[in-house]
């Protein structure tokens, strides 16, 4: 799956970082903890979130995250945008609640990762 069919299967908007649609996705993970990210999250992964400021960032540089999804219309501010495109990280906004988005992309074959043990 692309960035671009994660934005087409969600009905999302650009924020920035349109130029890099093309780029594979291997998983993705929903949440607003960000430590959660941190335990479970895989390479090349897409992270739907509702929270909005800068640790989910740097929290996506950390973790291999390609594209930050911003679920149930939420906006990042203009400092969370410019360190996103100096990191070459994705940011989508979709009016979708979190729960709805994640079934979403599974739905369309993305996956978590192996369950928790």
């Amino acid at each position: 799956m692309t960035i671009k069919d994660v934005r087409d299967a969600l009905r999302a908007r650009y924020i920035c970082g349109e130029e890099l649609e093309g780029r594979e996705v291997h998983s993705a993970c929903g949440s607003d903890m960000m430590s959660d990210v941190l335990a479970f999250v895989k390479d090349r992964a897409v992270l739907l979130t509702g929270l909005c400021n800068p640790q989910v960032i740097r929290t996506a540089e950390m973790m291999d995250i390609v594209c930050i999804v911003f679920v149930r219309g939420k906006m990042p501010d203009d400092i969370m945008i410019e360190m996103a495109k100096e990191r070459e990280i994705v940011l989508l906004s979709s009016g979708h609640r979190m729960f709805s988005a994640c079934g979403l992309l599974y739905e369309k074959g993305l996956r978590g990762g192996a369950p928790y043990r």
